[in-house]
Formats: structure tokens, sequence, C-alpha cells
């Protein structure tokens, strides 16, 4: 059995918004993306937080959860991640205790240490409150209190949420959140989907510095994949230019909804955009199904990863699906 069919494959959606739709198609598209990675066998489903983004419908992440959750039967679901600077860890610990009352078993809380919004917004999201990335490890333990057995002197509890014991997981794309996950015995995921840069390195850290916890006896990493699958090299390359457009609009500062393919890229980015663009999507899997077979085989021979979460932001939702079938089909077949 190869190394790529003994690995978790999961997913990690934004509710991409098409530049012809709205919010509505996105957040149903999600539902049914969602529902065809039940069926495929997928993991896990999760959805991040973005807020101000004009291109991503994610942003009241535990609503659309309970969407997904109420249309959904097995699939894990959760977030990747949830923001924690931006909010108070009673009100994460009242919503995703709720999801998890509502869906026992189902529910995991991914949490971010960045706020992942421009200065404007974090401060609209935060108001009154001085939340910051400093305060991400009290913040933690905070929500971890909340979310496991009720002590007698405790003055504050999540209803519901007290003993849920919902499952966190530190995402980052840094070496802090790595030590932090490691000490406090949690699982890790890496956002090598969009910053691959210092992977290799968090991986190290994380695997030193962990400790077993209740929670986990070994480490256990995952990684953030970016995946554009078609039924051939060409057809891949293709599709994979509204990736790189919508990177180059993020890089510029410009709207986020999704446009479709272009025959080339050439004349729409200058040299150095394109480096970063390429930079940005450093570990993307764009190819027919040999092709990706052999870049995750590499991957994960190099990280020794358990598990992969792939995004998949395609223009047209059919070749979204494809991408997610044709993975499948690999990581079903060995």
């Amino acid at each position: 059995m190869s190394v790529l069919a003994q690995t978790r494959i999961s997913i990690l959606d934004l509710a991409p918004i098409r530049d012809d739709g709205g919010p509505a198609q996105a957040l149903g598209n999600s539902l049914k993306l969602a529902q065809h990675a039940e069926r495929l066998g997928f993991t896990r489903f999760w959805v991040a937080e973005h807020h101000n983004m004009d291109g991503i419908a994610s942003s009241a992440t535990a609503v659309l959860l309970g969407y997904l959750a109420a249309g959904t039967r097995s699939i894990r679901l959760g977030s990747g991640g949830v923001m924690l600077p931006n909010h108070a860890p009673l009100v994460i610990a009242e919503q995703f205790g709720t999801l998890a009352t509502l869906y026992p078993g189902r529910i995991d809380l991914g949490l971010g240490r960045a706020p992942g919004a421009d200065p404007f917004t974090a401060r609209a999201l935060r108001r009154e409150r001085t939340g910051s990335a400093d305060d991400f490890p009290a913040d933690v333990a905070e929500l971890q209190r909340y979310l496991g057995p009720r002590n007698p002197e405790q003055r504050v509890i999540a209803v519901p949420g007290s003993g849920t014991q919902v499952p966190l997981w530190l995402l980052g794309s840094s070496l802090f959140s790595a030590q932090l996950a490691g000490e406090r015995g949690l699982p890790y995921a890496f956002a090598s989907h969009f910053a691959p840069r210092l992977m290799h390195e968090a991986l190290r850290v994380y695997r030193n510095h962990f400790k077993p916890s209740a929670v986990l006896e070994r480490p256990y990493v995952m990684l953030g994949v970016p995946l554009v699958a078609a039924d051939s090299d060409e057809r891949a390359d293709y599709l994979a230019t509204s990736v790189y457009q919508r990177i180059l609009a993020l890089l510029r500062g410009h709207s986020l909804v999704q446009r479709p393919p272009v025959a080339s890229m050439e004349g729409l980015w200058l040299p150095h955009e394109k480096q970063a663009v390429g930079d940005f999507l450093g570990l993307a899997v764009v190819g027919g199904p040999a092709k990706v077979r052999a870049k995750l085989e590499v991957l994960l021979e190099q990280t020794d990863a358990d598990e992969l979460i792939f995004t998949g932001d395609l223009y047209d939702f059919d070749d979204r699906l494809r991408s997610f079938e044709l993975l499948a089909e690999l990581h079903r077949c060995g």
C-alpha cells in the first residue's frame, strides 16, 4: 500500500464567490462539496474565517458549519480556522459547544493566532476588546477550560460547551503555534497551502517540543495543499490560471472574486508578481492523476505528515468536484 493510501485526506473550503455569482451560490456550493467529500470518504471538511473579502463567504464560520452539519451525516466538520484574537474565548466555546451538542463526535475547532484581517476590520470585529495575537496562549488555555469538565469553583461556564471536549487544533504559518501545539500536546496544522517557506522548520519545532497529553500520545501533523487535479496535465494547467489570478489579486489588493481560467497568464502579471504567486503556491499540486500522485508521494516522504488538507478553488464548480474525485480515486487505489 502506498504512503498516500495510508494518509488521511481532507478539504479546506473558503466558500469562494464567482465574478458572476454571489454569497448564496457560494454557500450552496460549499454544502454540495461537503456532501461530495462525504461520499468520497474524505476525513474532514473545514471552512476558514475571513472578513472584509468580497470573494470569500465563510466569515460566519460557526453558522456555516451548522448549515453543513445539517446537510451531511458523518464527515467531520470544523474551522480551519477560527481566528481567536477576533473573539472572546467564551463566545467560541458556546458556539462550538452548541455545534458539538447538536452533532456529537463530528466537530473540530481549529484555531489561528493571526487576526486574518486588516487593522480596520480587526477593530470593527473587536470593538472595545483589547485582544491580540500575544494573548493567544492564554486564550487557548481559557477555551480549553470552558470546553473541559466543569470545575466546582468555576464561576463562568459555557452552556452548551462545558464538558463537550471539542477537539482543538492549532494552526499556523510560522514557528510560534508549532511550538505551542507541541508543548500543549495538540494536533498541529501548518498553513503550507499559502505559506510553505517555513514548513519543514515548523514541523521540526512541533515534533521536538511535543509532550504527550490526554489528547495525543504522539505528534499529529496536517499540511495544507493547494490542489488542481484534472484528467490531463494540460487541462489542470489551464484551470490553475483561475487560482493564479486570485492570488495575484490578493497581492495587489484587488477584488478576490473568482475569475474564469485563461489560455495564458502572460500579460496579466509582471515578472516579480509571477514569482510572488509562485512562492505563495509553492506547495501546489497541479496536474493529471499521474503527476498528482507523484507530487503527493514525494511530499509525504519528505514530511511524514499524518494528514493532508486540500484547497481547490476552481472557477467552475464541476471542475472542483472532479478535482477532488480524482484525488479520492488516487487515495483509494493506493
